[in-house]
Protein backbone atom coordinates (compact mmCIF):
# COMPACT_ATOMS: atom_id res chain seq x y z
CA UNK A 1 0.00 0.00 0.00
CA UNK A 2 1.38 3.11 -0.89
CA UNK A 3 0.61 6.29 1.66
CA UNK A 4 1.82 9.82 1.75
CA UNK A 5 3.90 11.80 4.17
CA UNK A 6 0.52 13.09 5.67
CA UNK A 7 -1.08 9.76 5.84
CA UNK A 8 1.67 8.32 7.23
CA UNK A 9 1.60 11.12 10.08
CA UNK A 10 -1.78 10.71 10.76
CA UNK A 11 -1.24 6.80 11.11
CA UNK A 12 1.16 7.57 13.42
CA UNK A 13 -0.51 9.69 15.86
CA UNK A 14 -3.33 7.06 16.36
CA UNK A 15 -0.47 4.21 16.97
CA UNK A 16 1.10 6.65 19.44
CA UNK A 17 -2.51 6.58 21.54
CA UNK A 18 -2.44 10.69 20.77
CA UNK A 19 -4.93 10.87 18.08
CA UNK A 20 -8.56 8.69 17.76
CA UNK A 21 -8.79 5.33 16.08
CA UNK A 22 -10.86 6.13 12.52
CA UNK A 23 -14.27 4.82 12.56
CA UNK A 24 -14.18 0.86 11.93
CA UNK A 25 -10.63 0.17 13.21
CA UNK A 26 -10.87 -3.80 14.12
CA UNK A 27 -8.07 -3.98 16.09
CA UNK A 28 -7.24 -4.22 19.76
CA UNK A 29 -9.46 -1.65 22.09
CA UNK A 30 -7.62 2.09 22.89
CA UNK A 31 -6.07 0.65 26.59
CA UNK A 32 -8.17 2.26 29.45
CA UNK A 33 -5.38 1.90 32.61
CA UNK A 34 -1.67 2.91 32.94
CA UNK A 35 -0.56 -1.12 32.50
CA UNK A 36 -2.17 -1.10 29.24
CA UNK A 37 -0.51 1.73 27.93
CA UNK A 38 2.82 0.73 29.14
CA UNK A 39 2.03 -2.85 27.35
CA UNK A 40 0.85 -1.30 24.11
CA UNK A 41 4.17 0.93 23.91
CA UNK A 42 6.54 -2.04 25.13
CA UNK A 43 8.66 0.69 26.96
CA UNK A 44 8.48 4.35 27.59
CA UNK A 45 10.75 7.32 27.98
CA UNK A 46 11.22 7.82 31.82
CA UNK A 47 14.25 10.09 32.11
CA UNK A 48 12.44 13.05 33.87
CA UNK A 49 9.39 11.87 35.90
CA UNK A 50 6.98 14.76 35.38
CA UNK A 51 7.39 14.30 31.98
CA UNK A 52 6.81 10.82 32.05
CA UNK A 53 3.74 11.24 34.35
CA UNK A 54 2.03 14.11 31.84
CA UNK A 55 3.18 11.03 29.12
CA UNK A 56 0.00 8.55 30.65
CA UNK A 57 -1.62 11.61 31.55
CA UNK A 58 -2.00 12.60 27.70
CA UNK A 59 -3.32 9.35 27.12
CA UNK A 60 -5.34 8.75 29.70
CA UNK A 61 -8.04 11.28 30.48
CA UNK A 62 -8.64 11.23 34.19
CA UNK A 63 -5.65 10.07 35.16
CA UNK A 64 -3.71 12.61 37.71
CA UNK A 65 -0.66 12.35 39.04
CA UNK A 66 -1.68 10.67 42.34
CA UNK A 67 -2.92 8.14 40.34
CA UNK A 68 -0.24 7.00 38.60
CA UNK A 69 1.52 6.70 41.77
CA UNK A 70 -0.73 4.74 42.78
CA UNK A 71 -0.70 2.47 39.83
CA UNK A 72 3.09 2.20 40.18
CA UNK A 73 2.46 1.06 43.39
CA UNK A 74 0.12 -1.78 42.16
CA UNK A 75 2.86 -2.76 39.80
CA UNK A 76 1.49 -1.95 36.72
CA UNK A 77 4.80 -0.35 35.20
CA UNK A 78 8.32 -0.39 36.48
CA UNK A 79 10.89 2.13 35.42
CA UNK A 80 14.35 1.19 34.52
CA UNK A 81 17.05 1.33 32.28
CA UNK A 82 15.79 -1.79 29.71
CA UNK A 83 17.49 -0.39 26.45
CA UNK A 84 20.07 2.61 25.56
CA UNK A 85 20.87 2.90 28.70
CA UNK A 86 18.04 4.89 29.02
CA UNK A 87 15.20 5.24 31.50
CA UNK A 88 12.15 4.04 30.98
CA UNK A 89 8.41 2.37 32.36
CA UNK A 90 8.05 -1.01 31.30
CA UNK A 91 5.83 -3.74 31.93
CA UNK A 92 7.14 -5.45 35.18
CA UNK A 93 6.89 -9.13 34.26
CA UNK A 94 9.04 -8.21 31.03
CA UNK A 95 11.29 -6.13 32.81
CA UNK A 96 14.10 -9.19 33.02
CA UNK A 97 13.92 -10.37 29.62
CA UNK A 98 14.26 -6.72 28.11
CA UNK A 99 17.49 -5.92 30.07
CA UNK A 100 18.61 -9.26 28.99
CA UNK A 101 17.90 -8.87 25.37
CA UNK A 102 18.39 -5.43 25.31
CA UNK A 103 21.23 -4.66 27.99
CA UNK A 104 24.09 -6.16 26.13
CA UNK A 105 25.22 -3.17 24.46
CA UNK A 106 24.95 -0.58 27.34
CA UNK A 107 26.98 -3.00 29.44
CA UNK A 108 29.36 -3.55 27.15
CA UNK A 109 29.98 -0.08 27.06
CA UNK A 110 30.03 0.49 30.98
CA UNK A 111 33.78 -0.63 31.23
CA UNK A 112 34.72 1.62 28.62
CA UNK A 113 32.87 4.45 31.14
CA UNK A 114 34.49 2.80 34.03
CA UNK A 115 38.07 3.39 33.16
CA UNK A 116 37.38 7.18 32.34
CA UNK A 117 35.80 8.17 35.45
CA UNK A 118 38.25 6.12 37.63
CA UNK A 119 36.64 2.86 38.39
CA UNK A 120 37.19 -0.32 39.03
CA UNK A 121 35.29 -3.37 37.93
CA UNK A 122 35.84 -4.96 41.43
CA UNK A 123 34.63 -2.59 42.97
CA UNK A 124 31.44 -2.44 40.69
CA UNK A 125 30.79 -6.16 41.12
CA UNK A 126 31.35 -5.06 44.50
CA UNK A 127 28.45 -2.43 44.53
CA UNK A 128 26.00 -5.25 43.24
CA UNK A 129 26.69 -7.64 46.52
CA UNK A 130 26.02 -4.47 48.85
CA UNK A 131 22.69 -3.36 47.36
CA UNK A 132 21.44 -6.93 47.30
CA UNK A 133 22.15 -7.40 51.07
CA UNK A 134 20.95 -3.90 52.39
CA UNK A 135 17.90 -3.96 50.01
CA UNK A 136 16.85 -7.48 50.72
CA UNK A 137 13.90 -8.38 52.45
CA UNK A 138 11.45 -5.96 50.42
CA UNK A 139 13.24 -2.62 51.88
CA UNK A 140 13.16 -0.06 49.65
CA UNK A 141 16.27 3.03 50.19
CA UNK A 142 16.72 6.52 48.37
CA UNK A 143 19.14 6.90 46.14
CA UNK A 144 21.34 8.95 49.11
CA UNK A 145 20.48 5.85 51.21
CA UNK A 146 21.83 3.59 48.66
CA UNK A 147 25.08 5.61 48.11
CA UNK A 148 25.57 5.67 52.33
CA UNK A 149 24.98 2.25 52.60
CA UNK A 150 27.92 1.51 49.67
CA UNK A 151 30.10 3.77 51.88
CA UNK A 152 29.33 2.18 54.88
CA UNK A 153 30.75 -0.95 53.29
CA UNK A 154 33.65 0.51 52.11
CA UNK A 155 32.93 1.21 48.37
CA UNK A 156 34.07 4.64 47.54
CA UNK A 157 31.18 6.81 45.97
CA UNK A 158 31.69 10.05 44.37
CA UNK A 159 28.94 11.80 42.62
CA UNK A 160 30.02 10.28 39.22
CA UNK A 161 30.64 6.93 40.53
CA UNK A 162 27.37 7.05 42.36
CA UNK A 163 25.27 7.14 39.61
CA UNK A 164 27.40 4.42 37.63
CA UNK A 165 26.79 2.12 40.39
CA UNK A 166 23.15 2.51 40.83
CA UNK A 167 23.20 1.87 36.78
CA UNK A 168 24.89 -0.52 36.66
CA UNK A 169 22.82 -2.50 39.58
CA UNK A 170 19.54 -2.15 37.30
CA UNK A 171 21.38 -2.84 34.28
CA UNK A 172 22.00 -5.94 35.66
CA UNK A 173 19.00 -6.43 36.77
CA UNK A 174 19.71 -6.58 40.47
CA UNK A 175 17.43 -3.50 41.42
CA UNK A 176 14.96 -1.22 39.93
CA UNK A 177 13.50 2.22 40.48
CA UNK A 178 10.72 1.84 43.20
CA UNK A 179 8.25 3.80 43.88
CA UNK A 180 9.52 7.26 45.10
CA UNK A 181 9.90 7.46 48.80
CA UNK A 182 7.92 11.49 49.02
CA UNK A 183 9.68 13.52 46.12
CA UNK A 184 12.76 10.92 46.34
CA UNK A 185 13.83 8.99 43.94
CA UNK A 186 14.20 5.05 45.38
CA UNK A 187 15.38 1.71 44.35
CA UNK A 188 14.31 -1.70 45.34
CA UNK A 189 15.26 -5.49 43.92
CA UNK A 190 13.97 -6.31 40.83
CA UNK A 191 13.50 -10.15 42.12
CA UNK A 192 11.54 -9.63 45.22
CA UNK A 193 9.16 -6.72 43.15
CA UNK A 194 8.60 -9.01 39.71
CA UNK A 195 8.96 -12.59 41.58
CA UNK A 196 7.34 -14.05 38.20
CA UNK A 197 9.09 -12.74 35.31
CA UNK A 198 7.91 -13.43 31.97
CA UNK A 199 11.12 -15.73 30.62
CA UNK A 200 10.71 -16.02 26.73
CA UNK A 201 13.43 -17.53 24.48
CA UNK A 202 15.44 -14.74 22.67
CA UNK A 203 13.35 -15.07 19.20
CA UNK A 204 10.22 -14.70 20.90
CA UNK A 205 11.58 -11.38 23.09
CA UNK A 206 12.55 -9.93 19.65
CA UNK A 207 9.46 -11.01 17.47
CA UNK A 208 7.53 -9.32 21.05
CA UNK A 209 9.59 -5.80 21.08
CA UNK A 210 8.68 -5.86 17.02
CA UNK A 211 5.31 -6.16 17.18
CA UNK A 212 4.83 -3.90 19.76
CA UNK A 213 6.89 -1.45 18.26
CA UNK A 214 5.40 -0.68 15.32
CA UNK A 215 1.73 -1.40 16.64
CA UNK A 216 2.54 1.43 18.95
CA UNK A 217 4.97 3.78 16.88
CA UNK A 218 3.99 2.88 13.17
CA UNK A 219 4.01 3.59 10.09
CA UNK A 220 8.03 3.27 10.56
CA UNK A 221 11.38 1.48 9.75
CA UNK A 222 13.20 -1.08 10.80
CA UNK A 223 16.04 1.26 11.19
CA UNK A 224 13.83 3.52 13.53
CA UNK A 225 13.27 0.01 15.59
CA UNK A 226 16.88 -0.38 15.56
CA UNK A 227 17.58 3.04 16.86
CA UNK A 228 15.23 2.16 18.96
CA UNK A 229 15.90 -0.80 21.14
CA UNK A 230 19.88 -0.84 20.78
CA UNK A 231 19.68 -4.23 18.55
CA UNK A 232 21.64 -4.70 15.46
CA UNK A 233 19.64 -4.37 12.19
CA UNK A 234 20.27 -8.05 11.49
CA UNK A 235 18.14 -8.93 14.72
CA UNK A 236 15.70 -6.68 14.55
CA UNK A 237 14.80 -7.94 10.49
CA UNK A 238 14.37 -11.40 11.82
CA UNK A 239 12.09 -10.00 14.59
CA UNK A 240 9.77 -8.13 12.09
CA UNK A 241 9.88 -11.46 9.62
CA UNK A 242 8.81 -13.87 12.67
CA UNK A 243 6.08 -11.70 13.53
CA UNK A 244 4.99 -11.90 10.28
CA UNK A 245 1.03 -11.06 9.00
CA UNK A 246 0.80 -9.12 12.44
CA UNK A 247 2.29 -6.64 11.12
CA UNK A 248 1.52 -4.74 7.44
CA UNK A 249 4.20 -3.24 5.39
CA UNK A 250 3.54 -0.20 3.73
CA UNK A 251 5.83 2.34 1.52
CA UNK A 252 5.81 5.99 2.45
CA UNK A 253 7.25 8.24 -0.81
CA UNK A 254 9.44 4.86 -1.50
CA UNK A 255 10.79 3.66 2.19
CA UNK A 256 9.36 0.48 3.27
CA UNK A 257 7.66 0.86 6.66
CA UNK A 258 5.51 -1.24 8.94
CA UNK A 259 2.37 -0.32 11.38
CA UNK A 260 -0.94 -2.02 12.59
CA UNK A 261 -3.07 -3.68 10.05
CA UNK A 262 -5.94 -2.92 11.19
CA UNK A 263 -5.01 0.93 11.80
CA UNK A 264 -4.04 1.15 8.08
CA UNK A 265 -6.87 -0.87 6.71
CA UNK A 266 -9.30 1.63 8.85
CA UNK A 267 -7.33 4.78 8.07
CA UNK A 268 -9.49 8.04 6.96
CA UNK A 269 -7.81 11.34 5.68
CA UNK A 270 -8.36 13.85 8.68
CA UNK A 271 -11.24 15.76 9.04
CA UNK A 272 -10.14 18.25 11.74
CA UNK A 273 -7.51 20.14 13.45
CA UNK A 274 -5.60 18.33 16.20
CA UNK A 275 -3.63 19.83 18.39
CA UNK A 276 -1.48 18.45 21.59
CA UNK A 277 0.40 19.76 24.52
CA UNK A 278 3.60 16.78 24.89
CA UNK A 279 6.09 16.66 27.54
CA UNK A 280 9.96 17.04 26.43
CA UNK A 281 10.58 13.52 26.70
CA UNK A 282 7.97 11.43 25.14
CA UNK A 283 7.31 8.34 22.27
CA UNK A 284 6.34 10.86 19.94
CA UNK A 285 9.25 11.98 19.30
CA UNK A 286 12.42 9.82 21.04
CA UNK A 287 10.52 7.03 19.98
CA UNK A 288 12.27 7.34 16.36
CA UNK A 289 15.35 7.85 14.76
CA UNK A 290 14.34 9.91 11.92
CA UNK A 291 12.07 12.65 13.13
CA UNK A 292 11.07 14.33 9.87
CA UNK A 293 7.42 13.56 9.50
CA UNK A 294 6.98 15.32 12.97
CA UNK A 295 9.59 18.05 13.31
CA UNK A 296 11.62 20.54 10.73
CA UNK A 297 15.42 19.83 10.75
CA UNK A 298 15.69 23.69 11.02
CA UNK A 299 13.39 23.78 14.68
CA UNK A 300 15.52 20.93 15.82
CA UNK A 301 17.62 23.17 17.89
CA UNK A 302 14.83 24.95 19.24
CA UNK A 303 13.19 21.30 21.00
CA UNK A 304 17.11 19.75 21.89
CA UNK A 305 19.02 23.25 22.42
CA UNK A 306 22.95 22.40 22.19
CA UNK A 307 21.83 18.97 21.22
CA UNK A 308 22.56 18.29 24.94
CA UNK A 309 20.05 15.39 25.20
CA UNK A 310 17.28 17.00 26.83
CA UNK A 311 13.75 17.78 25.12
CA UNK A 312 12.22 20.71 25.35
CA UNK A 313 8.04 20.33 25.56
CA UNK A 314 6.76 20.48 22.07
CA UNK A 315 3.57 22.11 20.69
CA UNK A 316 1.83 19.71 18.22
CA UNK A 317 -0.99 20.45 15.37
CA UNK A 318 -2.18 17.85 13.28
CA UNK A 319 0.83 15.39 13.74
CA UNK A 320 4.01 18.35 13.22
CA UNK A 321 6.19 20.27 15.40
CA UNK A 322 5.07 24.16 15.80
CA UNK A 323 6.69 25.10 19.03
CA UNK A 324 7.58 24.89 22.46
CA UNK A 325 6.22 25.49 25.73
CA UNK A 326 6.96 25.87 29.89
CA UNK A 327 5.69 25.66 32.71
CA UNK A 328 5.48 27.37 35.86
CA UNK A 329 3.73 25.98 38.77
CA UNK A 330 1.81 28.45 41.61
CA UNK A 331 -0.10 27.38 44.43
CA UNK A 332 -3.31 27.91 42.97
CA UNK A 333 -2.62 27.55 38.74
CA UNK A 334 -0.47 26.20 36.55
CA UNK A 335 1.49 28.97 34.06
CA UNK A 336 2.02 27.94 30.76
CA UNK A 337 4.20 29.77 28.34
CA UNK A 338 3.82 28.59 25.10
CA UNK A 339 6.29 30.18 22.13
CA UNK A 340 5.31 29.13 18.00
CA UNK A 341 7.77 28.75 15.69
CA UNK A 342 5.61 30.79 12.71
CA UNK A 343 2.48 32.82 13.29
CA UNK A 344 -0.72 30.44 14.14
CA UNK A 345 -3.99 31.39 13.23
CA UNK A 346 -6.42 32.25 15.88
CA UNK A 347 -8.39 28.51 15.42
CA UNK A 348 -4.96 27.03 15.87
CA UNK A 349 -4.06 28.87 18.96
CA UNK A 350 -7.41 28.33 20.23
CA UNK A 351 -6.82 24.64 19.48
CA UNK A 352 -3.67 24.56 21.66
CA UNK A 353 -4.82 26.36 24.49
CA UNK A 354 -7.78 24.09 24.72
CA UNK A 355 -5.39 21.18 24.88
CA UNK A 356 -3.93 22.51 27.63
CA UNK A 357 -7.23 22.58 29.80
CA UNK A 358 -6.74 18.88 29.59
CA UNK A 359 -3.07 19.49 30.98
CA UNK A 360 -4.56 21.28 33.55
CA UNK A 361 -7.38 18.66 34.97
CA UNK A 362 -4.39 16.44 35.12
CA UNK A 363 -2.76 18.46 37.84
CA UNK A 364 -5.71 19.69 39.18
CA UNK A 365 -5.09 23.31 38.69
CA UNK A 366 -6.65 25.97 36.81
CA UNK A 367 -4.20 26.50 33.25
CA UNK A 368 -3.08 29.85 32.15
CA UNK A 369 -1.56 30.11 28.68
CA UNK A 370 -0.03 32.93 27.32
CA UNK A 371 2.25 33.51 24.02
CA UNK A 372 5.61 34.84 24.15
Amino acid sequence: MELTRDDALALRMASLLLAARPTGYGGEPPPGDVAGVVTWFGAMQAQDTASAAWSFGVRLPGLTPAKLDEAIEQKQALRTWPMRGTVHYVPPRDARWMLDLMGTRPLAGAAKRRAFIGLSDEVAEQSLDVLAEVLAGGKRLTRAQCLDALRDNGVKVDNTHGYHLLWYASQRGVTCFAPNIGKEQAFMLLDEWVPDPHRPDREEAVATMALRYFRSHGPTTVKDFAGWTGLTMTECRRGVAAVGDALATVSVEGVTMHADPALVDAYQPRRRTEAFTLPGFDEYLLGYKDRSLMLDPEHQQAIIPGNNGIFQPTLVLDGRVVGTWRRTMKRDRVDVTASAFAKLRAAERAAIERAFDGYGRFLGLPCQVTWS
